[in-house]
């Protein structure tokens, strides 16, 4: 019984090198998984940071997946010269009709190669902020504090500013800015701060915090509380700690946080005319 053959620009396709081609295609995803997964534990063996683990393993990947295909084209009897030919239509179809996609797809692989994020750095792009649990080639995944997760286009990474606030290390430094009562004993206020400062277990001892008078106010004198910490995701919970030290602190040493005061002055000429109007 004769195969059942398909005729096609002048190359005979039969059933079995058509099942061949998805075998092999299929084959090449299954290695691409396997193999990626190999050299991302391999690497991590080798103590290599996750963010670069993380995209040679998805670089691996996708270099499978792509010669998988080619293989599979080229027992089709399809030429390198025809895919370049369709290639170059996609492309010019691809970027009028489908331009946010492209965007978005190159964008991932300039995240992939210069790596100005990586998995697990908590970044701030626009109003999202939260730690990326996934970059992916059109978008990246963000779980916010709230436990929600957030998928932002990749393209937002590279024509937006973005804050990383992990890239050289969870380390960072966090302000508390807070206004006393003039008169109040500066010296004591300095170290009042950075005591409720140093009573958190959390905050680093060295470098040590720091309290600075920071600017006179309308109604205060404003400080500025320094202080470094190495767990920037629960920065928020740190932060509202720290104030209710010091608002404790500033009870126990009798140091007044004033409301807002304005004075007015009334010349007694103008308080003789204002009652007149009055009565």
């Amino acid at each position: 019984m004769q195969n059942t053959k398909l005729q096609k620009s002048g190359s005979k396709i039969s059933l079995m090198s058509l099942g061949l081609s998805l075998v092999i295609i299929f084959a090449a995803t299954q290695i691409a998984k396997y193999s990626g997964r190999l050299l991302n534990n391999t690497l991590k063996l080798r103590s290599v940071d996750s963010g670069v683990r993380d995209s040679l393993e998805k670089f691996v990947r996708y270099l499978i997946v792509v010669v998988g295909i080619l293989f599979s084209m080229d027992n089709l009897g399809v030429s390198i010269n025809s895919l370049a030919a369709v290639g170059a239509v996609l492309m010019v179809g691809i970027g009028f009709g489908l331009q946010n996609i492209t965007q978005n797809f190159i964008s991932g692989l300039i995240l992939l190669i210069e790596r100005p994020i990586k998995v697990g750095d908590i970044v701030k792009v626009g109003d999202k902020s939260g730690r990326i649990l996934d970059i992916r080639v059109r978008s990246t995944v963000i779980q916010t504090r709230d436990n929600v997760t957030i998928i932002v286009p990749n393209s937002k990474f590279v024509s937006e500013d973005v804050a990383n606030e992990s890239y050289l290390g969870e380390k960072i430094r966090h302000h508390i800015r807070i206004g006393v009562a003039y008169g109040s004993d500066i010296e004591l206020v300095k170290a009042t701060l950075c005591k409720a400062a140093n009573d958190h277990d959390k905050i680093l001892k060295n470098p040590p915090p720091s309290a600075l008078l920071e600017d006179f106010g309308s109604s205060t004198l404003n400080f500025d509380l320094r202080f470094w910490c190495n767990d920037i995701w629960h920065m928020e919970i740190i932060s509202s700690d720290v104030r209710c030290t010091i608002d404790k602190l500033f009870k126990e040493n009798k140091i007044e946080i004033p409301f807002p005061q304005t004075d007015f002055n009334i010349k007694m000429a103008q308080l003789e005319k204002i009652k007149q109007q009055l009565l």
